[in-house]
């Protein structure tokens, strides 16, 4: 029962194939997990940055990271029974002494070391492992299931390979788990009693988006969410309108920190940055500027609106999901989907980038009377429109590290922004 109850968590046949067994059940929750990369997609001005690379397979991880399973809505009244009963564990686990610390060395199947053993206490602990081996030191099949496991439920694509990152998480200590287990208990009841039958969640941390319907997934999205330096925030609204290929303006902190200072680099080598972008400039009275004759030094230029046109370029691709909020922040398309199959997701200046953006606008112009089909029409059209929904959608952007479903499995989200109280070690992964 154990191991099928995981395969909910890992996503149907695909998971099955991976724990090496068979079982017709539920989806649960997953994904998020860590890369040293980022993606200049979401904005222009960026210089790129390198790319880790892994060993294993990297079109498995993109495809697992773009592609989570629904599994079970993260603030559902019925996950607070389970949290309770997680906190109870995790407390009685750090009563007795906690886990210890994995070393830093990779670990695979085939492999015989002493960290084995190791890790095989460690996954015990947890209850990612169950079964016990004549053959401690030993990495077998057992044991990669049950890392693939524990990596799925941590926000780590389920390689069953330890590496860096999956050591760094089994190293999150067990009162640090705790902690987080207890403040996430606070945030989920108080989110619970106020969420309606239909809304979107955005879970900050886990940069996953859910459309939640009488208490289930009816589809779960990769995102892509702020850097640390701009973070994403908390808040609570409506969704009231989306515009279909909309004009970008470009936001005042990348104007600050990105168009200016690109502007004035590429100046110096008698370069129009507006022109290479393809963006344009409008003053203070709306007229539209030559934008040559921009002094990029000058003071007068944080004055200025840039704006861009519909367009395969356009940073917004091909919709915008708007709703009411004090920070200037929206859902929207991209042009570049490179960064969903990403594991560290958060490289946006605040606003949220949703992977299969078509099937949420369509559940959220159901009561409009929309199809798939009409929102695939004017994506390929390039038509400008607005639409106002009929129903406004509740949208809350929260942030959710800690969690516990009704099938009893725990997850954990790396503490993106650090605002659990438990400092670097649960953000270091």
């Amino acid at each position: 029962m154990f191991a099928v109850a995981w395969v909910a968590v890992l996503g149907g046949r695909r998971a099955a194939k991976l724990l090496g067994i068979s079982a017709a059940v539920s989806l649960s929750s997953i994904t998020t997990a860590f890369a040293w990369s980022s993606d200049p997609s979401w904005n222009p001005f960026a210089e790129t940055v390198p790319t880790y690379t892994p060993r294993y397979d990297r079109d498995f991880v993109r495809d697992w990271e773009a592609n989570p399973p629904r599994g079970y809505p993260t603030i559902s009244p019925n996950n607070i029974e389970p949290m309770k009963a997680a906190i109870k564990r995790y407390a009685a686990i750090v009563e007795n002494g906690g886990w210890k610390k994995i070393p830093n060395i990779k670990l695979q199947v085939g492999v015989t070391h002493r960290a084995v053993a190791l890790l095989r206490e460690r996954l015990y602990l947890s209850g990612d492992l169950r079964e016990g081996t004549s053959y401690p030191d030993y990495f077998d099949d057992t044991l990669e299931r049950a890392v693939k496991r524990f990596q799925a439920s941590n926000g780590l694509a389920p390689t069953g390979i330890v590496d860096e990152r999956t050591i760094a998480a089994l190293n999150v200590p067990a009162s640090a788990r705790l902690r987080q287990l207890r403040i996430n208990l606070d945030r989920i009841t108080a989110l619970a009693r106020s969420a309606g039958k239909r809304y979107v969640l955005v879970n900050i941390p886990a940069a996953q988006i859910e459309a939640v319907e009488d208490n289930r997934v009816v589809s779960r999205h990769s995102g892509v969410v702020g850097k640390i330096d701009r973070q994403t925030p908390e808040l609570r609204s409506m969704i009231h309108e989306l515009n279909f290929n909309p004009v970008w303006t470009v936001p005042p902190t990348v104007i600050t920190k990105d168009l200016i200072p690109k502007g004035r680099e590429m100046s110096r080598r008698n370069e129009d940055v507006l022109k290479v972008y393809g963006i344009d400039a409008y003053g203070p009275d709306g007229k539209k500027l030559d934008s040559s004759k921009i002094n990029w030094s000058s003071s007068m230029v944080q004055s200025l609106v840039f704006r861009q046109q519909p367009g395969k370029d356009n940073p917004l691709g091909f919709v915008k999901i708007n709703f009411h909020n004090n920070y200037s922040v929206y859902l929207h398309d991209t042009p570049s989907e490179s960064m969903f199959g990403r594991n560290f997701r958060a490289a946006s200046s605040g606003c949220v980038r949703v992977q299969n953006i078509e099937q949420l606008v369509t559940w959220l112009l159901r009561d409009n009377g929309w199809t798939m089909d009409q929102v695939l029409t004017l994506k390929k059209s390039g038509e400008r429109k607005d639409v106002t929904l009929k129903k406004p959608v509740p949208i809350y952007m929260v942030y959710i590290t800690a969690w516990a479903t009704e099938d009893g499995v725990v997850q954990f989200r790396r503490d993106l922004y650090q605002k659990d109280g438990v400092g670097e070690v649960a953000a270091a992964y």
